[in-house]
């Protein structure tokens, strides 16, 4: 027997790719189909309780009850139900309902008696779509934890109630496992037996826990230590030597954690929120009984502003000057703005009044 060369072993890799990802998208399409079955059998019942109290709506209804049958199984009210069960956009949707209205006739005139449930009789018995609830896959095999109860009660059954699907728990918060019975991280078990468990949180110093307070912590978070209790209490970060925060911010204690916030713009470093508590002043604040409070350079009795013609203009932590009223800065210096003659026009050049006299 000859050995595989590589050419046909990378044939051989090709051929098994392509055949997995066929099936990963078949039961993506089994999962879709299904979607769309359940979606059909819905808007058909909202079209059936839409159209329960209508009739023919004109001519003489007698004779056409008589001739055509009742509205109420008539074929004219079957068809005005399957006009409305798809948007016009859902390829999906119209492609189901056009390639099978004659058993939508067949359930209307001949099975509807027998069979009031259109969503098992079309999408799980008769097109094999779907499934019944707490099944799923190609035999429609029971979830985990059981059909009544798929992942006992605690997660979502991987194709419920579809063709597709592999039946694996994706479980609720708190809880883990192929069963979803376990407790994940953060949770103990408060109950438990072969079918039911019932997961609580932690404390929110614990990290795992058999308990819930804080001394039934058997690993405590970050942001949290043991104390000589056995108990998680929370790490104040901002005590710590060196301090966590930089040279202008103050720290701000949190359980289990901490921040860092800038201090009033009136302080060099602080201690806290707010002008009073500034561990010094910023240039152009002083402390006044214990607060730092901005500085008027303006009523200092030395002038700041020493140029001709300039006023003083305070700000917080600094002042502006500025040219006083009537003048303008130019070169540095404030210089007095031209005045306008007020009988002369904007714009009009001397003399202009009389441009014209020698044409």
């Amino acid at each position: 027997m000859l050995s595989a060369g590589p050419q046909q072993l990378r044939l051989l890799s090709c051929v098994t790719i392509l055949l997995f990802f066929h099936a990963i998208v078949a039961k993506k399409d089994l999962k879709s189909a299904c979607s769309t079955c359940r979606q059909i059998t819905d808007n058909f019942n909202k079209g059936f309780d839409r159209t329960a109290k209508q009739n023919f709506g004109g001519g003489n209804t007698a004779w056409e009850e008589r001739k055509l049958s009742k509205y109420e199984t008539s074929e004219i009210r079957l068809v005005e139900i399957l006009e409305e069960l798809c948007e016009s956009s859902s390829f999906d949707c119209n492609r189901m309902v056009e390639e099978n209205e004659e058993l939508f006739e067949t359930w209307w005139f001949k099975r509807k008696t027998k069979n009031p449930d259109l969503h098992k009789w079309f999408c799980i018995e008769t097109l094999k779509v779907c499934c019944p609830k707490g099944t799923f896959g190609a035999d429609c095999t029971a979830c985990v934890g059981g059909s009544e109860k798929p992942c006992h009660g605690r997660g979502v059954c991987d194709g419920d109630g579809t063709r597709g699907g592999n039946g694996k728990c994706s479980c609720d918060h708190g809880y883990k496992g192929d069963l979803c019975l376990d407790c994940m991280d953060g949770f103990f078990s408060a109950e438990r037996n072969d079918t039911f468990s019932l997961c609580s949180e932690c404390h929110t110093a614990c990290k795992t826990c058999d308990g819930p307070t804080s001394q039934d912590c058997d690993e405590c978070k970050e942001g949290w230590e043991e104390d000589d209790q056995e108990a998680c209490v929370d790490v104040n970060e901002c005590a710590k030597d060196p301090p966590p925060c930089k040279e202008n911010q103050y720290c701000l204690n949190s359980e289990g954690s901490y921040s860092c916030k800038t201090c009033d713009k009136a302080c060099s470093g602080c201690s806290g929120a707010g002008s009073d508590k500034c561990r010094s002043c910023s240039d152009g604040y002083r402390d006044v009984e214990g607060s730092c409070t901005d500085v008027d350079e303006c009523s200092e009795s030395e002038a700041v502003c020493a140029r001709e013609h300039q006023e003083c203009v305070n700000n917080h932590g600094s002042y502006t000057c500025v040219c006083s009223a009537g003048f303008h800065e130019q070169d540095g210096e404030c210089v007095q703005a031209q005045q306008q003659d007020p009988t002369e026009e904007p714009g009009s050049p001397e003399g202009s009044e009389n441009s014209h006299e020698e044409l």
